[in-house]
């Protein structure tokens, strides 16, 4: 029990907080950043999923937008995760000057996700904050990605996507 309180204040001193639940289908990944750039510009480039796979090819292969209407999205998605490509169906809403919540099935992975990366005003630029809520669909997959995700998925992300963000708006 003492162990458990102490990894407990370790992750949140991190801003790294993942809860589950007591079979653990469900985890929530959560952290924030700060970029020193504007909020228009980071809205621009993380909401053009068009060109996910070009500013982003450590994640995204390929992007489908199946439906469009408005700020409403429909996509087929080949992901780069673990090593190994994935298919995700995405429902997308964009939130104008906010970011963007998505509903997400990777029925080929055995998850399915609430996702929100939402953007606001901060003295150094803008911050992001993401959450994403995942469900393990497949019992004996828990086992491994319950560790996997906590620990990995998070740290690949902001490698994978925010500094390369970073990267991306310094050139501009």
């Amino acid at each position: 029990m003492y162990l458990y309180y102490v990894l407990i204040n370790i992750l949140k001193a991190r801003i790294f907080i993942v809860w589950y639940n007591k079979n653990m289908k469900e985890i929530t990944l959560h952290k924030q950043w700060v970029v020193k750039a504007p909020i228009d510009d980071v809205f621009r480039i993380m909401t053009d999923f068009e060109k996910f796979p070009e500013y982003f090819p450590k994640v995204a292969e390929s992007i489908q937008i199946n439906k469009r209407e408005g700020n409403y999205l429909e996509m087929e998605v080949i992901v780069k995760s673990f090593g190994k490509k994935f298919k995700v169906k995405m429902k997308t809403q964009i939130l104008p000057e906010i970011g963007f919540i998505s509903d997400n099935d990777s029925y080929q992975f055995g998850t399915s996700g609430h996702e929100e990366m939402l953007l606001s005003p901060h003295v150094k630029g803008t911050l992001i904050d993401y959450t994403y809520q995942v469900t393990i669909h497949k019992k004996w997959l828990r086992i491994i990605a319950v560790p996997l995700l906590r620990w990995y998925s998070m740290k690949y992300w902001e490698k994978a996507v925010i500094d390369q963000l970073k990267k991306i708006l310094d050139k501009e």
